[in-house]
């Protein structure tokens, strides 16, 4: 779908939150507000943003 129409399909909120991460660029999760955080994961199945896990040292995906 295009994205115009998916964007409709969000509440004020959630564009309040896409706004918000759209104006970041890449930002983690837990550097937003906290009520933020539940808006997620209906932004992404709404494919307009996309959520990934990155290990944040070198040595954080390696085990000892």
């Amino acid at each position: 779908m295009i994205r115009g129409i998916e964007l409709s399909k969000l509440t004020k909120f959630e564009k309040k939150v896409y706004d918000f991460i759209k104006e970041q660029g890449e930002v983690q999760i837990s550097n937003m507000p906290k009520k933020m955080w539940g808006a997620i994961p209906n932004i992404e199945n709404a494919g307009l943003i996309k959520t990934y896990k990155k290990p944040t040292t070198p040595g954080a995906s390696k085990k000892k």
